[in-house]
């Protein structure tokens, strides 16, 4: 693929803008120093240069079917020419049926959807729904989770995104959710992290007050916190939970749903089916913002004649809802989702595990489908990080150091704390995932000077 530039192609000029105007997320603005992109197309995307970079990050893990797709560009194009906008009070065809494709695909009864913005606003309402169905107000998320960045969501989070904003007065408890190689139930086997973080939950609801608890919120497999694949049972044990005490379960497959573990959305994993799902990224791969809520029969039941008191102005956007439909049908008819369980199964996972023995500063790999976690340390016996916890600055630049020599490759990775994550398309090829797993194998040469046996 040979990268094609804008006519006027000028990365200076598009640079020089965004420094004067553009204020940019979770930034130390005069700190960053943003790559200038001129286009994309399926698994990389380039700059004004013409240097192509293979996109392991997926943008920000929603570009599950890849830069451009020309059907979904289509679609959105059509929707534009045909009717841009209209309020949410409508009914809609590309409204209506990107609500029956992704209600097809959820697990049991989840046959509503409620439209959004985005992730963060899918879980603010999926909490709204679950306080006023219940008449309670607590809400249980776990330590190592992410769900957003707006004022429930934030606190709901469980990174240290969300202490400049942690107001204490939300109404959330958080607990300690599975992770046996870093477990703080001293387990040492699988079965026993599902045993014991089960009856820390159960404690933590009984001291808590069931009574007093409208949700119990869980990504199905966490993101950004690390790809921790929960084990066998958990999710069913947190169900059997909420059913004993009348709490709604909602399971947040912003990240993980629309394919990116190798099934439409991760729950079917385990045969769980959740009250509430939130959803956004990989619904339309990120092409126009959408995110939304599948909701229960019991739930939907609730606001059957009682007025449900939230919405938005771009609830269910047209041009978002088509590159939903145009998406979803896409990577069915493509087979998306079953070469992202290939890609895991055959190609990504068992390439980690050859990485692993080769590089000290390995110490764990885990994941599903194109959704995987390396987890860098300085020593394996240790299992002390490669950085600190929440790490900035000069204690971060083993992992800065690292993640520039991926670049310097040509390898765009997804890097946070001391992990990277490898999340490529869920369209990449064989032999692109190959050639950024050989990228990745190099850079790490870097990590493997910091380690305790350099």
């Amino acid at each position: 693929m040979t990268p094609h530039l804008p006519a006027d192609a000028d990365g200076a000029t598009v640079k020089a803008a965004d420094r004067a105007h553009v204020f940019h997320s979770w930034s130390a603005q005069a700190l960053i120093d943003p790559l200038a992109v001129a286009g994309a197309e399926g698994a990389y995307f380039w700059d004004y240069d013409g240097r192509r970079y293979l996109d392991f990050s997926s943008q920000l893990v929603n570009t599950n079917i890849g830069h451009q797709h020309p059907r979904v560009v289509a679609a959105i194009q059509e929707q534009a020419g045909r009717l841009c906008t209209l309020a949410p009070g409508f009914a809609v065809d590309v409204r209506s049926e990107a609500a029956r494709l992704i209600a097809k695909r959820t697990p049991g009864d989840l046959d509503k959807v409620f439209f959004t913005n985005g992730g963060a606003e899918a879980v603010e309402n999926a909490v709204r729904m679950a306080r006023l169905h219940t008449g309670r107000q607590k809400v249980l998320s776990a330590y190592r989770s992410y769900h957003g960045a707006t004022a429930a969501a934030i606190n709901l989070t469980g990174d240290p995104r969300r202490w400049p904003s942690d107001t204490g007065s939300a109404g959330v408890v958080h607990f300690w959710g599975p992770f046996l190689y870093r477990s703080p139930f001293h387990a040492t086997t699988e079965a026993e992290e599902c045993e014991r973080a089960l009856a820390h939950l159960a404690d933590t609801i009984a001291f808590e007050g069931p009574a007093s608890i409208a949700a119990i919120i869980l990504e199905t497999v966490p993101g950004t916190a690390g790809i921790m694949v929960p084990p066998a049972g958990y999710l069913a044990g947190v169900r059997e939970l909420c059913d004993r005490y009348g709490i709604v379960f909602i399971l947040d497959e912003v990240m993980a749903g629309f394919g990116r573990t190798g099934r439409w959305f991760a729950a079917e994993h385990w045969g769980v089916t959740p009250d509430l799902i939130t959803f956004a990224k990989g619904v339309n791969s990120g092409y126009v913002p959408l995110g939304g809520v599948a909701i229960s029969a019991a739930i939907a039941e609730t606001f059957a004649t009682r007025p449900y008191p939230g919405g938005l102005t771009y609830s269910g956007h047209p041009l978002a809802c088509a590159a939903a439909v145009a998406t979803i049908r896409t990577m069915e008819e493509e087979g998306v989702v079953g070469h992202a369980a290939h890609l895991g199964r055959n190609v990504i996972g068992p390439a980690l595990a050859e990485i692993a023995e080769r590089h000290p500063s390995v110490g764990d790999v885990r994941g599903l489908g194109a959704f995987w976690a390396v987890e860098l340390v300085r020593d394996r016996e240790t299992r002390e990080p490669l950085v600190p916890y929440n790490a900035a600055g000069a204690d971060n630049a083993p992992m800065a150091e690292f993640a520039a020599a991926c670049k310097a490759s040509g390898l765009w990775p997804f890097v946070n704390m001391n992990r990277v994550h490898v999340v490529p398309p869920c369209t990449v090829t064989e032999a692109e995932a190959k050639e950024g797993l050989a990228l990745l194998d190099e850079a790490l040469t870097v990590a493997d000077r910091h380690t305790a046996s350099a």
